[in-house]
C-alpha cells in the first residue's frame, strides 16, 4: 500500500473503501470482505447510516488498530459547536472507536465555523488524528483557512476523469490539504467504463478502465475511495499497484475533462435547498 503524509504527519492509505449508499444491511459484509481483501482505509458518514455495521465488521476482522484508517463525518443538521461535538460522540460509540483516524465537515453549509472548533477540540484531544472538509469549493476551503487555527488535513470532492480539478489540487496542495476523490468513477455516467479512450488505455495493460481510473488519479497523488458491494471487484479496484500509467497515459486522460460536476454543484443555491432537509436521523 502507498501513503500519503497529511499536513500534521499523520500517514493516510492513498487507496480506500467507501460504504456511500451501501445499505446498513449488507455494509458489514462489505466491509468484512474489503478488510479481507486488503483494504485497511474504511471512508463512510454519520449520514450514511451504516457506521455501526463498519463497526462491527472493524470488530470482528481481528485486525491491529494501529492498521487502519477510518474516517467519518458530520453532517448539516449537526452543524455547530455543541452540536458537531455530540454528533462525534454518536459516530465513535456506532464505531466503536474511542480514536477516528480522520473527521471531515460533510458539507459547506450550516454553522461551518462552530463544527470547525468542534473538530479542532476534539483534535487538540486526541480524539480526532486529523481533521477535513468535504465538498468545500476553493473560495469556502480559503475562507476557513485563513481564520481558524488549524488547516483543513483533506478536502474530499467530486474528483474523476470528467471532472479533474487540476487546478482545484493545485490550490490545496499549496495550502497543505490533501485532496480526495469521491466517485472516482463517476458512478459510471457518461459510459465511464466503456468509454474508448480508457478502454484503450486499459487493454494496453491488460488491466479493466477501473483499475486505470484509480491509478490514473493515484499517479495524480490523489486519494481515491472506490466503492463496491462485490468482492471481485474489490480485488480488482485493489490491484492497482502493479503497473504505471505513462506521461502519454495521463495525458490522454486529462482529454475526457467536462469541467462540471456531475451530481451536485456547491456553488448553487439549489444544493443549499436540496440538501437542508436531510438528516442523520
Amino acid at each position: 500500500m502507498q501513503f500519503v503524509t497529511l499536513n500534521n504527519g499523520v500517514k493516510m492509505p492513498v487507496l480506500g473503501f467507501g460504504v456511500y449508499q451501501i445499505p446498513p444491511s449488507d455494509t458489514e459484509r462489505a466491509v468484512s470482505e474489503a478488510l479481507e481483501v486488503g483494504y485497511r482505509h474504511i471512508d463512510t458518514a454519520a449520514v450514511y447510516k451504516n457506521e455501526e455495521a463498519v463497526g462491527k465488521a472493524i470488530a470482528a476482522s481481528g485486525i491491529p488498530r494501529d492498521d487502519l484508517f477510518v474516517t467519518t463525518k458530520v453532517w448539516i443538521s449537526d452543524a455547530g459547536e455543541d452540536a458537531a461535538r455530540a454528533a462525534f460522540e454518536r459516530s465513535s460509540e456506532k464505531l466503536g472507536l474511542d480514536v477516528v483516524d480522520l473527521y471531515l465537515i460533510h458539507q459547506p453549509f450550516g454553522d461551518v465555523y462552530g463544527s470547525w472548533r468542534a473538530l479542532e477540540r476534539l483534535n487538540e484531544e486526541g480524539r480526532v488524528r486529523a481533521i477535513g472538509v468535504s465538498n468545500f469549493p476553493n473560495d469556502r476551503l480559503a475562507d476557513l483557512i485563513a481564520f481558524n487555527r488549524v488547516v483543513p488535513a483533506v478536502n474530499q470532492v467530486e474528483t474523476h476523469p470528467f471532472l479533474q480539478r487540476f487546478a482545484d489540487q493545485e490550490f490545496m496542495a499549496g495550502e497543505g490539504v490533501q485532496i480526495e476523490s469521491w466517485a472516482p468513477f463517476a458512478e459510471g455516467r457518461n459510459n465511464l467504463f466503456t468509454n474508448p479512450t480508457l478502454s484503450s488505455i486499459a487493454r494496453a495493460h491488460d488491466k479493466s478502465v477501473a483499475q486505470v481510473v484509480l491509478r490514473w488519479l493515484i499517479q495524480r497523488g490523489v486519494v481515491v475511495i472506490p466503492k463496491s458491494v462485490r468482492r471481485d471487484r474489490m480485488e480488482e479496484n485493489f490491484d492497482v499497484f502493479d503497473f504505471e500509467l505513462a506521461d502519454s497515459d495521463m495525458a490522454v486522460v486529462t482529454t475526457l475533462e467536462k469541467g462540471e460536476p456531475l451530481f451536485i454543484d456547491h456553488r448553487d443555491p439549489a444544493a443549499v435547498d436540496m440538501l437542508k432537509g436531510v438528516t442523520v436521523e
